[in-house]
Formats: C-alpha cells, structure tokens, sequence
C-alpha cells in the first residue's frame, strides 16, 4: 500500500511536471483495458475546457452523436476552475464507415493520436469509435484537465468478450441491466449473455405463449415485456455490445411446464429444486413443436447472429424414474444408455436452430457426454477442468469460450479479482497448435443470480469484473497484477464518479472525487 501511495504521488505530479518542463516522461498510467500499443509524444500537456469542449465527426451517425453526448457529460462531472490557457478544443473523430451493423466481426480498432493541440480519433466504424472515446476519457486528468501527448493503436485479442446475467433466480429491473450494459463498455466488453429463464421462474413475455411468463414468472412485476427487451436490445447496440439470449433445455426447464402438461418429465421426489418434475421428455412429439415456436419467436425478437442453447446439467436421475421414457428408449433401442436419450434431444433441437439461421453456443456438456454435434457449434466450458475440455475441443475444430474461472458470484474475502486477472482462455496447453488457439473466441464472465438482485448486483460486479475484460483485450503479455492494481484503482473511482456504486477493490484507500461530492452533501 505505501508502494503503491508512493507511486499515486509520482503520476499525480506528472501532468505539472510536464507543464513545467514542457516535455511528456510517462505513458499515461490509469488506461483500463490498457491498449495494445501506447506511444508518448514529446511535447507539452493538451488542457482543455469540459465544459466548451467538442466532439467532432465525419462522417457521422445517430449512435456516434449519442455517444459524444455520453462522454460530453462524463468530462463535466466536476467542478472546473481551470488557470491554465485552453490549447485542445476539440476531438476529430473520422469514420471509414457509419454502417451501425454489429457483429462478431466487427472492427473495433481505432488509433488516438493527442498532440498539445490536436486530437485526432480514426476508426472503421462507429464501434471501433466508441472504445476510443472511452480511451480517451481516460486520458483526461480530471485534476486539471489536461491530456498527456500520446499515439495509441488499440484493438481487441478476443473478439468474444462476454459478460453474463442470471434474470430468472433473481429477477433485475431494465434499470439495472442498463447500467450494467453501460458498465460492461466502459472495460470495452462487446457481449451480453443474457440467462433470461431457468427453473426458479419464466419472466420473457412470450407472444406466442403468452401464458408462459404468467405462469412461469414470479409475479406480473417481474416480467420483461416486448417493450422492455427493445428497451435493453437498444441500449446495447448503442454501446457496441451484442445480446445474446438463453433459453437452456432439456434441464432447468421448470418454470416452462406450468404451461404445458406433458412437456416435462414426471418422476415424483426426483425432480429439479425438490418438484417432482425433471427435464424435457425428449419422448414427447409435442415438445418439439413448441420448442420450433418458441425459438422462431426468439430469433425475431433477438436479432445478433447466436443464440445459447445451455444444455448443463441434464440430471439422468429422472428420466432413469419414468417408466413411459424407458419404455420408448427399449423401442429405440438405446436402453439405458441417456446419452442417446440426450443425443436424441440436442440433435432434435439443433435441426430446428439450423433451420432459423443462427449460431449456437452451448454449455460443455454437450461436448463432454460425446454428443453428435455440429462443427459450428461453440463449446462454453464453465467446470474445472476446462484445459481438457478445450484441448479435446479444439483438436477437434470446435470454437470454445470459457468461464470456468470467471464466475463472479462466487465471492471470496479480499482482493479476489486478481484470481480472475491470472486467468487465460489461451493457457490450456503450451503445445497447441496456432489452429487450436485461433479457436479460441474468448470468454465469457458470469453473474449467476442465487444471491443478486436489484440491491447489490452492480457492486459486486464491479470492478471486479474489470479484471477479466482487461484479459479479454489487452495484450497476452499484461499478466502483473502491480501493473493492474493502480488502473482498477482509478478504473472503480472513475466508475464512482460516473455514477455507478462499484465496490472498493482494496481494503483501504478512497477515491478523491467521491469525497469532494459528499462534501456538496
């Protein structure tokens, strides 16, 4: 802690020492997720005036306006009483694209370059805009308003950068998954698993079935109507992230049979969260009929190129039970064997995705229980022995994510978030192929909802989750936890003052514009 106070002290004095001598020393210092190459420009400091203070842009666009007004206010936070002569007016900001199509393959590069007097922000899109705009909010030293000189070219190692929410064990308001959203940008993450359903409770409005979310959801309140979803499908694209939805099955399907009689297995005391019913009954004709409905209407309503299947934790017990599954499975000839029964169910399922035109991703599982699955399935490892499941996987042509090692809900005392930042979705083996790591998509971090919900989620997961986001796009070679502690530091602070209630990510300390607002108090 003295180190590090020691160390605040020497960058808090740069930007004056730099004013005094008229020469850049230091690359700038508190950059979350540090770019993949930063270049400090001789010269004195750029100072600028929040408040007159513009963005400029051609071409232009609707989501690149709406971006510069976030970031207008995020500079006038503070107080300004600044001394020192105005010498940057403006950043120019020069689009090759103002296409607003977001995919998986979006370019996300971008390269800043601020001069004493310039800045200049290049960029193949309005995407790859946006996370040089956070860059460069980074760069201002809200002290005094000034700007180190610098060149920077960025762009994401993973082009799979997720973060994942759990709205069925604990239902989150629009609200709180916007913040979330807005957050997950600010660390430059471009992907929003969306775990909408699950056992405990069904809260998507289904057009089609209407009567699922009535049945299913904890109460009419804790529904997310067409309108909602629009409402969080347009904050995100706004942000530059895609949303990827969930509905799992065969298993944690408990909150779909109210709906429908028959559609899951009866199996008295052996059922899921003490019910007496289990999974899907694959035997069932019926059941692929509503799932066909059901997914024609989630690729309507979803628009980004995937969706996840989930297949976790498809619980033999309870169709072993049934005597009508065994009787089918004798028929069938797959007596005993519930992988079949299970192969049977996920080949059935993925005809139907293939036929709406969507990737998928599913949990390990699937890949693990040697199930006859397609080469573009996306394997989502998320158990201990991930490195296996990825060498296996890959070897086999298979694109993984992973999260085995990000799943934030499993809090520990102390500074946790350094056991996610040691963490690499390329570390699975020393001796794989570049085929093998170029598989690799990236991953994925986890939020699960068992002890979440609208009064704490936002602090506990962040800053916490800033630590993986930098692993998902800085350079491999960032592995220093010192490197990392003062720029999470800065990173919860920053939060803090935009806004948002991130949680300390160190036993003591504060952050210097949180107490100047409690003194307006």
């Amino acid at each position: 802690y003295n180190e590090y106070k020691s160390y605040l002290r020497m960058v808090s004095l740069i930007p004056f020492t730099i004013l005094a001598l008229g020469m850049v020393t230091a690359e700038p210092s508190f950059l979350l997720p540090y770019p993949q190459h930063v270049t400090s420009i001789k010269g004195p400091p750029a100072v600028i005036n929040p408040l007159t203070f513009r963005f400029l842009s051609q071409p232009s666009n609707m989501l690149l306006q709406e971006a510069f007004s976030r970031y207008h206010r995020y500079l006038n936070l503070h107080d300004y009483a600044q001394t020192i002569p105005v010498t940057l007016h403006s950043l120019d900001v020069y689009l090759e694209s103002i296409s607003e199509d977001l995919t998986l393959e979006t370019n996300e590069n971008y390269t800043l370059t601020v001069t004493s007097t310039t800045a200049t922000l290049k960029a193949a899109n309005v995407f790859g805009a946006i996370r040089g705009l956070e860059t460069f909010s980074q760069l201002v030293n809200e002290n005094n308003y000034t700007v180190l000189p610098v060149e920077i070219t960025d762009y994401p190692r993973f082009k799979f950068r997720g973060f994942m929410l759990d709205t069925s064990r604990h239902y989150l308001s629009v609200g709180v998954i916007k913040k979330l959203i807005t957050a997950a940008s600010w660390s430059k993450l471009n992907i929003f698993h969306w775990h909408i359903v699950d056992d405990p409770s069904f809260p998507y409005s289904s057009a089609t079935y209407p009567n699922m979310s009535v049945a299913g959801a904890y109460s009419p309140d804790h529904i997310y109507s067409q309108t909602d979803i629009l409402e969080i499908l347009v904050h995100a694209h706004q942000h530059g992230i895609i949303v990827v939805p969930e509905f799992d099955t065969p298993g944690h399907t408990l909150s779909w049979g109210h709906t429908f009689p028959g559609f899951l297995t009866h199996c008295p005391g052996k059922g899921s969260i003490g019910s007496d019913y289990g999974p899907i009954d694959p035997t069932n004709e019926q059941v692929y009929g509503i799932i066909r409905n059901i997914f024609s209407e989630v690729v309507k309503v979803f628009p980004g190129d995937f969706l996840h299947l989930g297949g976790d934790e498809v619980h033999y017990r309870c169709w072993e039970s049934n005597d009508d599954i065994t009787k089918w499975m004798e028929a069938h000839n797959i007596s005993g064997n519930y992988e079949k029964l299970e192969d049977y169910y996920e080949t059935r399922l993925i005809d139907i995705v293939d036929t709406l035109n969507k990737n998928y991703i599913v949990w390990e599982e699937i890949f693990n229980h040697h199930l006859d699955i397609k080469p573009k399935t996306i394997i989502h490892a998320w158990l201990p022995n991930w490195k296996d499941v990825f060498q296996n996987a890959t070897e086999k042509g298979y694109r993984c994510i992973l999260s085995s090692c990000w799943y934030l809900n499993r809090i520990s005392y102390g500074e946790d978030w350094q056991h996610f930042y040691k963490c690499d979705p390329r570390s699975f083996n020393s001796s794989a192929t570049a085929e093998q790591l170029s598989l690799v998509l990236g991953g994925t971090i986890c939020m699960w909802g068992e002890f979440v919900d609208n009064s704490n989620v936002l602090s506990r997961t962040w800053p916490r989750a800033a630590a993986p986001a930098e692993r998902l796009w800085s350079d491999a070679s960032l592995t220093d936890p010192k490197f990392m502690e003062p720029r999470i530091r800065e990173h919860r602070c920053r939060m803090v003052a935009r806004g948002f209630p991130a949680e300390p990510a160190f036993p003591r300390g504060h952050c210097r514009r949180e107490y100047r607002n409690l003194r307006k108090q």
